[in-house]
């Protein structure tokens, strides 16, 4: 039986592969502007790190009641790799590693699995153990990060007017993430005299009892109406410094104003988490991540459109300036990517023309783009999109992409030289190179 030959269907076929190629070439174009662009490929993270905090407790103490508790647990999961676990002093890591077989939405439904085990046994834990608490996003970069500054400003300022930028950034299409860099947490500090204290005779953990009890959310009852129930709440929390300082210590029949024997103030954690500068300045840093298979360009011209809004608007005095900018390398990289393909197909058009006469040189030329434009058709329907990685390999493949193209024409002219017809000759080059090009 005669052997299927490609070159001779397509000859035989002329109106069809025209109609083929003009509609391939028309969709690779689409694709291409169509396809997701990003520095890097999205990978996914087979790992989890389970953290639980026990203050007070021995290394031994987390290891034995704490540790083996959630690693007898885990040990459970479908899929799982290994555990490897560290215990501190009042601490306990449990990092889970999940096979590197398993798809990303299985590793997904893994990391689920992990917070439902854990919520199980949650009451197996000691009393006083805080958390367990799951970090399983290590794949996010922030590609986009600004920072606003005001010296002028104070720090509760310039934090609510991030805030602010940070609900407008999240609405925008293909952001999935914007977090803010540099925060310091608030805190309301209660230095006691101990001088003043033990000349009183008031024990400190009086001083702590009165204050949780002050603050304690505890039912009141209810009052049943004949459509609705209200609830009732007991008022005294505490919602201010000054209400602090009035908070009356009992002792011995006798009452104290917390701000008689302590001093309080409203500051930041000491010592403070990482800070954030820009050009000297202390500054608050908002960065912005893309969700996986968006458009790293697209977003980057919706960024850039967000900023000048922002900017125009920002309270005089505080500035807001981009600190890194990830769409323009990706877009510089893209641009180097469309250089090296132009200058591929000039210097092939050059060089066949040159050898191999006009006719052959347009035919080597016209395969190039055909090509890319089927290859951009394929990513996309497989979900690839434009990043270092397919660049590099498209870029690689340009010179086998020319040489393959090459030999093929050659071939048939070489056919063609010995007497064959441009039927036999073309069905000759596909039947004798097809399989050692591929």
């Amino acid at each position: 039986m005669k052997r299927f030959n490609l070159s001779e269907w397509a000859l035989s076929n002329r109106v069809l592969v025209g109609y083929l190629t003009l509609l391939l070439g028309a969709l690779g174009i689409y694709s291409y502007f169509h396809l997701g662009q990003s520095e890097d490929p999205p990978f996914t993270f087979r790992v989890m790190v389970v953290n639980t905090q026990w203050p007070g407790a021995t290394a031994d103490e987390v290891d034995r009641l704490v540790t083996d508790r959630i690693e007898e647990k885990l040990q459970e999961l479908d899929g799982l790799d290994y555990l490897r676990s560290y215990s501190r002093p009042g601490e306990s890591r449990v990092f889970v590693l999940f096979r590197e077989d398993l798809s990303p939405t299985a590793v997904s439904d893994g990391f689920y699995q992990v917070r439902k085990k854990i919520g199980d046994m949650r009451h197996l834990l000691p009393s006083g153990v805080i958390g367990p608490a799951f970090n399983d996003e290590f794949g996010d970069t922030f590609g986009n990060i600004y920072a606003l500054t005001g010296a002028d400003f104070s720090y509760q300022e310039l934090k609510d007017y991030a805030d602010s930028i940070r609900e407008r950034l999240l609405r925008i299409a293909d952001v999935a993430k914007v977090e803010l860099i540099g925060q310091q947490e608030e805190r309301i500090y209660i230095d006691i005299a101990n001088a003043k204290r033990d000349q009183l005779g008031i024990p400190p953990e009086l001083i702590a009892q009165t204050l949780a009890a002050q603050n304690a959310v505890v039912p009141a009852g209810a009052v049943d109406t004949v459509k609705d129930r209200i609830h009732l709440r007991v008022s005294g929390g505490l919602d201010t410094v000054e209400q602090l300082r009035q908070l009356p210590i009992h002792w011995q029949g006798r009452s104290f104003r917390l701000g008689d024997i302590a001093t309080v103030y409203r500051g930041y954690q000491d010592p403070p988490a990482p800070r954030m500068r820009f050009n000297g300045q202390p500054a608050i840093g908002i960065a912005v991540s893309m969700r996986k298979g968006g458009d790293i360009i697209g977003l980057g011209k919706r960024l850039d459109q967000t900023f000048a809004q922002l900017n125009r608007e920002i309270p005089l005095g505080m500035s807001l300036s981009r600190v890194a900018d990830q769409p323009a390398a990706v877009a510089r990289v893209i641009r180097e990517f469309i250089h090296a393909l132009f200058e591929a197909i000039v210097i092939v058009l050059a060089v066949c023309f040159f050898a191999l006469g006009v006719r052959t040189g347009l035919v080597v030329a016209l395969s190039i783009p055909l090509v890319l434009g089927v290859t951009f058709l394929a990513m996309r329907m497989a979900g690839i999109g434009l990043h270092n990685i397919s660049l590099g390999a498209l870029i690689l493949s340009l010179g086998l992409l020319v040489d393959d193209a090459i030999i093929a024409v050659e071939m048939m002219a070489v056919k063609l030289a010995q007497g064959y017809d441009r039927l036999r000759a073309a069905a000759f080059a596909y039947t004798s190179t097809a399989f050692p090009m591929l």
